[in-house]
């Protein structure tokens, strides 16, 4: 008869806990060896406007002693308007929502381009979030803030003319007829 001794079982308990703490440990190495900066491309309007374009660059490096391998990074926006606080589906915002980078040598870096079509006005917050096959953590970048400012659907300039020119070449068109009728 087997009969496990309360030794025994505190002996293996504690051999597991080691274990899982170094695979923590481990994990924690790679997560804190991955930096994720951002920051907006210099060619970005000064003052958004819905419809305008944005780029955002961000950047992955390997601060640590060992390749990172299986790393995907993401890119995530939040509405902050007093209200409306949430997170935006990026459908219509950008088509391109994820980076999967195979491996990072030590000292490394991946840039990545995230190109936004600005869809609604509002006070808005991007971030990229990254993590690693190799661990379990996440690694964010610091938030970026940004506005965008409505504009208008119907814009004067465009709808005067053809408001006014329609009717005025109606009624040219009207009389010329009246005028070539009365002739004839």
């Amino acid at each position: 008869m087997n009969t496990v001794t309360p030794k025994l079982m505190i002996l293996a308990a504690v051999v597991a806990f080691g274990l899982a703490l170094s695979q923590t440990a481990s994990a924690e190495n790679v997560s804190s060896a991955l930096r994720v900066t951002l920051a907006p491309a210099p060619d970005n309007p000064a003052h958004p406007r819905m419809g305008d374009k944005m780029k955002f660059i961000s950047e992955m490096t390997n601060t640590g002693n060992t390749p990172i391998n299986g790393s995907v990074a993401w890119i995530s926006l939040v509405q902050v308007d007093k209200g409306q606080e949430q997170p935006v589906d990026l459908e219509d915002w950008s088509a391109h929502k994820a980076d999967v980078i195979a491996t990072l040598a030590p000292g490394e870096s991946h840039s990545t381009a995230w190109p936004m079509r600005l869809i609604k006005n509002g006070d808005y917050r991007v971030v990229i979030s990254a993590a690693s096959g190799d661990a379990n953590g996440l690694i964010a970048s610091p938030m970026l803030a940004f506005q965008v400012a409505a504009k208008p659907v119907v814009e004067s300039a465009r709808v005067l003319p053809i408001a006014l020119g329609i009717p005025f070449l109606l009624s040219f068109a009207l009389l010329f007829r009246q005028r070539r009728s009365r002739a004839a």
